[in-house]
């Protein structure tokens, strides 16, 4: 029986603030509101920071890759280096190549490819709405990994904010709970050292 009383002294022992007490004081109350209140601006600033940055970041990025289009070009002049490097070390090259844009004007511009490539070598090429070069669009997952990571550094910013607010106000309250206990101590300090004695 002592166990589940220790127990359960353990679970409640949050909520002293706000139980009645005889040595309960309003400062007490107030701390406890402050921290109350901290929490719960510290939850609901990150959690609703990280979701709208994480569905911006997934937007922009679905964006982008509607806005892409995969094409197929051409290596104008033979590539820099020997050709089967790439297997051995990864490794790319700048060169020359040309593709024709969808509203059929022949376009030119410089992309990696491997060492040694052929004039005439095809090279997949992703371009933008005006047929110019653009990076490769992230694909559906790495949007969503992206996505979830810049919310979760957006969110954990957003709730340090009312979490440190909180931590300073609560350290304030009790720099002036202990110098009004000093205060009180002070006058009633003589008179207790008397009756014990």
């Amino acid at each position: 029986m002592e166990a589940f009383r220790g127990r359960r002294q353990r679970r409640h022992r949050w909520l002293w603030r706000w139980r009645r007490n005889p040595l309960r004081r309003r400062a007490d109350v107030v701390e406890g509101w402050v921290l109350l209140g901290a929490w719960l601006l510290t939850l609901l600033a990150g959690a609703a920071l990280g979701l709208v940055s994480a569905r911006t970041v997934e937007h922009g990025l679905a964006q982008e890759r509607a806005a892409s289009r995969p094409m197929v070009a051409y290596v104008v002049a033979h590539a820099p280096g020997r050709s089967g490097a790439r297997s051995s070390s990864g490794e790319r090259v700048w060169a020359e190549v040309r593709w024709t844009a969808a509203d059929g004007s022949p376009r030119t511009g410089q992309v990696r490819v491997t060492p040694g490539a052929a004039t005439g070598a095809p090279v997949a090429v992703w371009t933008d709405a005006r047929g110019r070069l653009a990076g490769r669009p992230a694909t559906p997952t790495e949007a969503a990994v992206r996505a979830a990571f810049i919310g979760t550094l957006a969110g954990a910013a957003a709730a340090a904010v009312p979490y440190a607010g909180g931590r300073l106000l609560l350290a304030r309250l009790a720099r002036h709970r202990l110098s009004r206990w000093d205060t009180e101590w002070s006058r009633l300090g003589p008179q207790w050292g008397r009756m014990t004695g």
